[in-house]
């Protein structure tokens, strides 16, 4: 009865209504930036592209992948994800699975709780990491992208709640058929874990996808760039050179219409990934909510 009355009918449809036009504000900057890859010189340049192309031409696209500088900083953005997500989680979760026992099964479990806790509020700062990075001679290394961030606490944080959520009758089920605590995390826990699992590795897939501060920060050589700092080159520093655009291309083609073009193809690796990830992600944003 309570889905059939009149207030619910009125709060449901004012909810899709929202949500619709949310979905359209999210759509119709990609769908413009796509149109203007595949614009002409002169109607790009003259900002009168809006949602369709107009004077249909490939050759944006043919230039970025004719660009070094592009096809450098794709490749280390997509060996980035790929090696720092798989990392990542398996920190994570090594991490996550001790903490979730009770101090009795793990007596100094709750002094590495504070330990993590005081690290996550406190940060040493931008100076100071620089310090130990130059230190460590990670700078212009592949690995800086990869072990300053290796192990987000709270992402630790989500997959430990989700783990004391479990049944502790799983626990005591595999330690009478004789498993170790290394068997109850991966032939027990972590089948059953794929949504939290899921969430947490498309958060930090985005992440390393969208980071571009460390590669302008760490990185002297701009081959050595992801493609979130050399877009943010292009972009917001409008430094054109990036693009690969050489003056006699100029007379053909449009900064705006490259620049789209290599946006677009950065935004599609993610807009690929999510659908796959979809279906575990609405359980598994739920995490370390309360349960009864």
């Amino acid at each position: 009865m309570y889905y059939k009355n009149r207030g619910y009918k009125l709060f449901y449809g004012c909810n899709i209504a929202l949500l619709l036009l949310i979905s359209i504000l999210c759509i119709l900057p990609m769908i413009h930036i796509f149109a203007v890859s595949l614009s002409g010189k002169s109607a790009a340049d003259a900002n009168l592209v809006t949602l369709f192309p107009m004077d249909f031409t490939l050759d944006g696209y043919k230039q970025t992948f004719d660009n070094r500088n592009f096809l450098n900083a794709l490749q280390t953005s997509v060996l980035r994800a790929i090696v720092g997500t798989l990392s990542a989680m398996m920190i994570t979760i090594l991490a996550a699975f001790p903490l979730s026992r009770t101090s009795t099964e793990f007596k100094t479990r709750n002094l590495y709780v504070w330990f993590f806790l005081i690290i996550m509020i406190f940060h040493a700062g931008l100076v100071p990491t620089y310090i130990l990075i130059e230190r460590l001679n990670l700078i212009n290394s592949f690995w800086v992208f990869i072990l300053p961030g290796l192990l987000s606490v709270w992402n630790m944080i989500l997959m430990m709640n989700f783990f004391r959520a479990l049944p502790k009758d799983l626990d005591e089920a595999a330690i009478m058929d004789g498993a170790t605590s290394f068997d109850i995390l991966a032939r027990v826990y972590l089948p059953i874990s794929l949504p939290a699992i899921a969430t947490i590795s498309l958060f930090t897939l985005v992440g390393h996808w969208n980071s571009w501060f460390d590669g302008m920060l760490y990185m002297t050589n701009s081959d050595r760039w992801p493609l979130a700092t050399l877009l943010q080159s292009i972009v917001v520093v409008r430094d054109f050179s990036k693009t690969g655009i050489t003056p006699e291309d100029l007379e053909l083609l449009s900064n705006r219409s490259v620049k789209s073009a290599q946006i677009f193809i950065a935004m599609l690796p993610i807009l690929a990934v999510y659908p796959f990830l979809q279906r575990f992600f609405v359980k598994g944003i739920v995490l370390g909510a309360v349960k009864e």
